[in-house]
């Protein structure tokens, strides 16, 4: 016969090993719950970053949308003239406005002439010559590489001297020609194998403006201040478009003879001549006292007043996240194609 006493202690026994089984299982549910929720709350913010994004890019479509419109506009518009031109005041130049979405948020866009800029792919060799002397420009250097020679004279901080323009445009246009030879203060292979990591010269034309990093010359305070000035777009160089391009790169033009970059006064009088009444044409432009006897027959060669390719660069905001889209346009006639496009998040 069992004691009532050893009874009660089993069944207390019993009871507390129960006691700590059900808290085990407890334990372990809450865990499961928690590992659950956080799983449930990861898979959720994927789903809504994923959407968000996918309505993001949406919008950003649409402003692309938008530009290709209002460039067939401008295109039509055009065609009314006697003399078709791109300048600043027409619809597509007009600055960026934002514009409120209905669920929150907003977008906006605006629209750069690339050929309003500088293009590198311009810059291949052509000229060889090692004379020295201003005189001699012409003959040492293409027109095109003289103007960009001229160009990096204009830059303040770094500021780049004649002889180091004249070697950063020797070195992009080994870049960019098709053989392997350097030219005067140019890099080709031979120095880029020296390089940590080793790499090769491109020989062929720039894709885009970051190429100007791995190039011989270019540091990363140049290339900052050079990018928004230059463009690759398009592969084939056009002419300046002497309606848009910025007070800077008016510098730029001067005479066939000479490496200096035309005065400051001189630009900023352009752009407020081109502000105020604009130029009739390319003929009254270099009409203006600013080239005054100067000889500009190959200079004005590089220039036109028509464009053709045009940078979009558009933003949208959406539950205080906010997303870019960049892209290439190019306009054939009322053809709108984006050639390359870019977008990112900040």
């Amino acid at each position: 016969m069992h004691c009532p006493r050893s009874r009660l202690v089993r069944r207390r026994a019993e009871a507390g090993a129960a006691l700590v089984v059900a808290m085990l299982v407890f334990a372990i549910c809450a865990a499961l719950i928690v590992a659950m929720q956080r799983e449930f709350t990861l898979f959720y913010q994927r789903g809504a970053n994923s959407l968000q994004a996918e309505q993001g890019y949406a919008y950003l479509r649409g402003a692309e949308e938008l530009a290709t419109l209002a460039l067939v506009l401008d295109y039509d518009t055009d065609k009314e003239r006697d003399v078709p031109r791109d300048d600043l005041e027409e619809i597509w130049a007009q600055p960026a406005t934002p514009y409120a979405l209905d669920e929150g948020g907003w977008l906006m866009g605006s629209l750069e002439d690339l050929q309003g800029r500088l293009n590198l792919n311009g810059l291949a060799s052509g000229g060889g010559g090692q004379g020295s002397g201003q005189e001699q420009a012409s003959e040492r250097f293409t027109p095109a590489q003289a103007q960009f020679i001229r160009l990096l004279q204009t830059l303040e901080e770094p500021v780049v001297s004649e002889q180091e323009a004249i070697a950063i445009t020797r070195s992009i246009a080994d870049w960019i020609d098709t053989d392997g030879n350097t030219s005067p203060d140019g890099a080709e292979d031979d120095y880029y194998f020296s390089q940590t990591p080793a790499y090769r010269a491109a020989n062929r034309p720039m894709s885009s403006v970051s190429e100007l990093r791995a190039i011989a010359n270019v540091s990363a305070e140049l290339y900052a201040v050079l990018a928004p000035l230059v463009t690759v777009w398009p592969q084939t160089a056009q002419p300046l478009n002497i309606h848009t391009a910025k007070v800077q790169v008016l510098r730029s033009i001067n005479a066939d003879d000479s490496l200096e970059p035309l005065a400051e006064s001189d630009a900023q009088a352009l752009a407020e001549q081109r502000e105020e009444s604009g130029f009739l044409d390319k003929a009254e432009f270099l009409a203006h006292p600013a080239f005054a006897d100067k000889p500009m027959d190959k200079m004005a060669g590089l220039l036109g007043e028509s464009s053709a390719y045009f940078l979009l660069s558009a933003r949208v905001e959406i539950a205080d996240r906010e997303l870019q889209l960049y892209s290439v346009l190019q306009r054939q006639q009322r053809r709108v194609e984006s050639l390359v496009r870019a977008s990112g998040s900040l």
